[in-house]
């Protein structure tokens, strides 16, 4: 049987206040001894105010203004969580927010719904019910009608069904249809201090889960058992969240393989994943090596490292997003990869924005010239994939400060201390 590494074992110092009482086991399996040692790191979680969201959707009327856009229409989704803090399942009868650029917003919704939905809402007293042998999408124009527009230019948020779109379209004969992007990218991509703390929480938790379920892996050992840990150590710490493991040559994998792997001596582990904290994520990696790590993988390590560095350090207010991902990509193109995004090497963009969704707007990638500005949130997760073999990733999510990049996680410090 291998030895567990040092760098794998968790103490009561490395883990602080996320160590207590044993958690109770989980039903039908048992629960390992790092695991059962956390607890709860939910307390003091201060959530989004409802004056915060009042100015988030101030701040979506201003852009409708400046896009030209007379209102828009979002279904249930983190957008309409985002500006109303209303959670609805997305079901094939309509339930909507109507914001218009001028007047007061409007909801439409199943009128046996009506008691729920009058429960959940806090903003907004217009609230249209339609009978199952109704027309829902007439209610959206009687709504525009109503604040006296007769045709215009009416905005679809990103998550929108093509059928209530296309619903909509129908009643809106005159009406230009369009992307509300402009106006709910706009929004959502700059993240308030309220914001970035509670992605800073979810990412608190992540790195405590990663670090006990990383001290029960053992040999022969399936992805589905690390990552039941991984899941086991988020609900011990009081959230929802888990883990995608690969192994071995799987780790070559950017999201890993559907062949079976077991954990054998001197095999990568690529963890990916996070949780959610009042609905803000996180996105974490970590390359470790169950053993001692090759002279190869020491190499490729430091090498995806040193891209990490230099798309942090590339990350300034006012660069381009696709100046990160260049920065990243020429690190590991000098080292005789790629090029681009060619195998073996960084087959895919640097990162991804990050907040309510795991993966949201905007993305640092080649092309994207959208620049850096305070309060934007990516993850920076530079990967060298080598087919055959084995795959290196890296990834800390950070956000745009006035003085540059901060990383919400400290990244891994070598190949033998993988958790800093």
């Amino acid at each position: 049987m291998v030895q567990r590494r040092e760098f794998l074992k968790v103490s009561a110092g490395v883990l602080g206040a996320a160590l207590a009482a044993p958690s109770p086991p989980v039903a039908g399996q048992e629960t390992p001894d790092p695991i059962r040692a956390l607890r709860p790191m939910v307390g003091g979680i201060t959530k989004i105010t409802d004056t915060e969201r009042m100015a988030r959707m101030e701040k979506a009327r201003r852009l409708m203004v400046e896009n030209g856009l007379d209102a828009i229409v979002m279904e249930p989704g983190s957008t309409l969580t985002y500006y109303t803090d209303v959670r609805w399942w997305a079901s094939e009868r309509l339930f909507a927010l109507i914001l218009p650029a001028r007047g007061a917003l409007a909801w439409i919704c199943p009128k046996f719904e009506e008691d729920r939905a009058r429960e959940l809402i806090r903003f907004g007293d217009d609230i249209r019910c339609w009978e199952e042998d109704e027309n829902p999408y007439r209610f959206v124009r009687g709504v525009l009608r109503d604040r006296g527009l007769r045709t215009g230019r009416i905005g679809i948020e990103e998550r929108v069904r093509f059928f209530i779109a296309d619903g909509i379209r129908k009643e809106l004969p005159g009406w230009e249809i369009l992307s509300a992007d402009p106006v709910t990218v706009g929004c959502r991509v700059i993240k308030s201090p309220a914001e970035i703390a509670l992605m800073q929480r979810a990412n608190d938790i992540s790195i405590v889960a990663y670090r006990a379920a990383a001290a029960t892996v053992k040999e022969g050992m399936s992805p589905s058992e690390f990552s039941a840990h991984c899941s086991a150590a988020f609900r011990a710490l009081g959230v929802s969240g888990g883990v995608s493991v690969s192994i071995g040559k799987a780790s070559a994998f950017p999201h890993g393989s559907s062949q079976p792997q077991k954990l054998s001596d001197g095999d990568v582990v690529l963890m990916d994943g996070g949780c959610s904290v009042e609905g803000y994520q996180s996105d974490i990696s970590r390359s470790l090596v169950f053993g001692k790590p090759t002279q190869r993988q020491r190499e490729i390590w430091n090498l995806v490292r040193r891209a990490q560095d230099a798309a942090f350090a590339a990350a300034k207010v006012g660069v381009p997003c696709e100046d990160v991902d260049a920065a990243a990509r020429s690190v590991i193109v000098n080292a005789g990869f790629g090029p681009g995004y060619k195998l073996p090497g960084l087959p895919y963009r640097t990162g991804h924005g990050i907040g309510m969704d795991g993966h949201e707007w905007t993305n640092l990638v080649k092309g994207n010239k959208t620049p850096l500005q305070p309060g934007m949130c990516f993850s920076n997760e530079p990967m060298v994939a080598i087919p055959g073999e084995f795959g290196i990733r890296h990834e800390d999510c950070m956000h745009i400060t006035e003085a540059g990049g901060e990383f919400f996680t400290r990244p891994s410090l070598s190949i033998d201390e993988p958790f800093g």
